[in-house]
């Protein structure tokens, strides 16, 4: 499959701050997840391939055309900024309408368009209401519903989940799996690695404007095999299992939970461990209630890479 967004050498800094360090990437079709805490690099990479800035070194193509001053190439991508910069007067109707003209669009075509996107997002009711009468939510989805209403194929979205009640976040992860599916370019920023989890397996690790690792959640988690993993289990002899499984070499070390019933294993090689248990189960005759892996999904792929 060939990429539709590729960097080379990317990198930006303010003055004496770093902003992205010597990016280069290829992202295909389908969502991507740009993960990363506050500070990382995420809006700068996004202002940066979308045109917005200029690179100090490097170049951003999309669909194999540079961005910068490509209006072509701006008609076919929507951006959801994460800060919010509204005529604050203006309705959501109004906001979304002028945003709209500026695509050339007719004027009945604009009204459907606009019409779609506040439904998309569930503003319809609010269509009225001035931008600064808007919930903290509402402003969310004004903002998600600008950057779907033109139709784009590539869609960028900077923190989209931000001030979104529960309901409001699976509605808008629900309607980003939608567009993926649908066979459309989504690059989603957010420093909550659930919600991302929750969205897509393919994920691009940033931090310190550098790029941590790339790929799923699988190869991702290759990448750190030589750190302990940490295996949960719940059980009616913890001691006795904690005795028998620090013989082993690849044992880091065990602690006890309060309880006196949780046993947590630092493992040095998960897959002998798991080998080994099932046996060591039934040779010890234990009553086993939850072996669980903590430290197997992306939260701790992302602490461990970054050096937490």
């Amino acid at each position: 499959m060939n990429p539709v967004i590729e960097t080379k050498n990317l990198s930006k800094w303010y003055g004496n701050v770093l902003g992205l360090s010597d990016v280069t990437l290829q992202i295909e079709a389908g969502i991507t997840g740009l993960l990363g805490p506050n500070g990382a690099g995420k809006s700068t990479f996004l202002k940066l391939i979308t045109g917005q800035i200029v690179p100090k070194i490097g170049q951003v193509r999309i669909m194999g055309q540079h961005i910068r001053n490509n209006i072509v190439l701006f008609s076919k991508i929507g951006f959801c900024p994460e800060h919010n910069s509204f005529y604050e007067e203006m309705t959501g109707w109004q906001f979304l309408t002028s945003l709209l003209k500026l695509h050339h669009y007719s004027e009945s075509e604009i009204e459907d368009r606009a019409a779609k996107a506040l439904k998309t997002v569930e503003l319809e009711k609010d269509r009225n209401r001035v931008i600064r009468a808007y919930s903290r939510g509402m402003r969310q989805r004004i903002k998600v519903a600008q950057a779907i209403a033109h139709d784009p194929e590539i869609i960028i979205l900077d923190e989209p989940l931000n001030g979104l009640d529960p309901l409001g976040r699976r509605k808008i992860i629900r309607l980003i799996k939608e567009y993926g599916k649908e066979g459309r370019t989504v690059i989603v920023s957010s420093h909550v690695l659930p919600e991302i989890e929750a969205m897509t397996k393919k994920i691009i690790l940033i931090h310190q404007g550098k790029i941590f690792a790339q790929g799923d959640i699988h190869y991702i988690r290759d990448l750190i095999d030589t750190h302990p993993h940490i295996i949960s289990i719940l059980c009616s002899d913890p001691r006795r299992l904690a005795a028998r499984l620090c013989k082993e070499e690849f044992i880091v070390k065990a602690e006890f939970g309060a309880d006196g019933r949780s046993l947590r294993v630092e493992t040095k090689n998960r897959d002998s461990l798991f080998d080994m248990l099932p046996n060591l189960i039934v040779e010890m005759s234990l009553n086993v209630e939850e072996i669980t892996s903590p430290d197997d999904n992306l939260q701790a792929v992302f602490d461990y890479l970054v050096g937490k």
